[in-house]
């Protein structure tokens, strides 16, 4: 096993807060660039030519990505080092962002866009695991700092990238990165220790530890069920559906067999109620997600907002989350969280029957209510499954259900490209919203239940 350690004390005092302020430059980058996009969704279906449906594979394919690259990269980190896999990460999201902007096509940016995800993939685990084997003081503090980095980032970043977009156009969501990267390099070269090797593991060991025929029959089996759904549209890819049930089939044998299966089947059947949580946590996320992606086509292509006011517009979803996460803080440490998980789904699913009362001349302030009561939601699921995660997963898989909890908020966010894609794809009309917002409506009465039938202190 790897026993990589700092050649240097903890940080304290100034020099504590430079440390982590250089990890939270690099772990905002994944979050942000995940949110930025969804402002120019519809500036990419007029410049490259495409339908909403196509353009959906930026999202898809970069949370694709990501679900797969971060749980390689911890591995990855053991055989060339936490401090190295954090700058080469650094490199690539410089490298992708580089390059994006002039991409000659729309397959090349979405090749670009895959390098920029892989990059951040390899920054997270690398930068949280500097952060859990320096940082032993106040540990808890630390991590709630970057956790503000990262939700901040991704909540506002559709506000930020309406307002670059203003000025630097498509190509400005890219560039935006740079001071990012290029602080976060610097810094990370003087301040982040270097790492010393004692017995580690060989290329060989680490690669006989991941999975590659679980993660390519994982990857096959996702892309080829959403070239499916997505073709749904037009003409069904058939093709696209068998291959996708022969490699879901043999993904679960695959991980059935491997002795270091990429997604272990029968950990979910084990621990039941962790299971729960993890579909809840994905259902909210499709719900989410539909709207932050959704919305800002909609407000430009049907509404005819530019992308700075759509950017201010979605404000509403951003800046109440943030409000309502610390107060169900304190309030799931007294009731559990069961509470506040429940009157999410109720805003959730208030906010999305609110959507059917939208049309093309709804006034801006009805807009933005609309917005916060779905944004009131976020914070309140976000915080409250974070904490029946824990109460659900016995101490020992903690990891390891900390890893499945991400990958279902992936597989959440992959999903609800694919509602975009069936409902968006053809046409955008109000009257596909109002389709949305019945779908959403079912899912948010689905979570609903899910949150009644949790413990009452879990």
């Amino acid at each position: 096993m790897s026993t990589i350690t700092v050649s240097a004390g903890e940080p304290r005092g100034g020099r504590r807060a430079l440390f982590l302020v250089t990890i939270a430059l690099g772990v905002l980058l994944n979050p942000l660039n995940s949110s930025m996009i969804s402002v120019a969704m519809a500036k990419f279906e007029h410049v490259f030519h495409v339908h909403f449906t196509t353009a959906s594979w930026l999202i898809s394919s970069y949370y694709l990505a990501s679900a797969v690259a971060q749980p390689i990269m911890g591995k990855v980190a053991d055989l060339v080092g936490r401090k190295p896999l954090f700058l080469i990460g650094l490199a690539l999201v410089s490298l992708s962002c580089a390059l994006a902007p002039f991409a000659p096509s729309f397959t090349w940016l979405v090749v670009f866009r895959l390098i920029q995800s892989l990059g951040s993939g390899a920054i997270y685990p690398a930068g949280m695991g500097i952060v859990r084997n320096v940082i032993t003081d106040r540990q808890a503090q630390a991590l709630a700092f970057l956790s503000v980095f990262s939700s901040g980032a991704a909540a506002f970043g559709p506000s930020i990238g309406g307002v670059i977009m203003n000025y630097l156009d498509w190509q400005g969501i890219f560039l935006v990165n740079f001071p990012f990267v290029v602080a976060s390099f610097l810094l990370a070269i003087f301040v982040l220790p270097n790492p010393r090797r004692g017995e580690h593991q060989s290329a060989r060991e680490v690669l006989r530890e991941i999975d590659l025929p679980g993660i390519a029959l994982f990857i096959l089996a996702i892309a080829t069920s959403l070239v499916f759904l997505l073709s749904l549209t037009e003409r069904p890819a058939w093709w696209a559906a068998v291959t996708g049930l022969v490699a879901f089939a043999a993904f679960g044998w695959r991980e059935h067999v491997a002795p270091s299966p990429f997604l272990s089947l029968r950990f979910f059947k084990r621990y039941t109620s962790l299971t729960w949580v993890l579909v809840q946590f994905t259902t909210v996320n499709i719900i989410f997600y539909s709207i932050f992606f959704g919305m800002p086509t909609y407000l430009q292509e049907v509404r005819g907002f530019d992308s700075q006011e759509t950017g201010l517009i979605m404000l509403a979803v951003a800046g109440f989350s943030l409000i309502t996460a610390p107060i169900t803080g304190r309030w799931v440490a007294r009731s559990g969280s069961r509470p506040p998980l429940v009157l999410a789904a109720v805003f959730m699913t208030a906010g999305s029957l609110l959507m059917l009362t939208l049309h093309t001349a709804s006034p801006v302030w009805w807009l933005c209510v609309v917005l916060s009561v779905l944004g009131l939601s976020n914070g309140f699921n976000n915080v409250g499954l974070q904490t029946a995660l824990f109460a659900a997963s016995p101490r020992e898989v903690i990891s390891t259900a900390s890893g499945l909890f991400q990958m279902a908020r992936y597989m959440g966010t992959i999903l609800s490209t694919v509602v975009l894609g069936l409902l968006f794809g053809a046409r955008l009309t109000t009257s596909e919203l109002h389709v949305l917002a019945a779908v959403l409506a079912c899912l948010g009465a689905l979570v609903l239940a899910m949150s009644l039938r949790l413990p009452r202190r879990a």
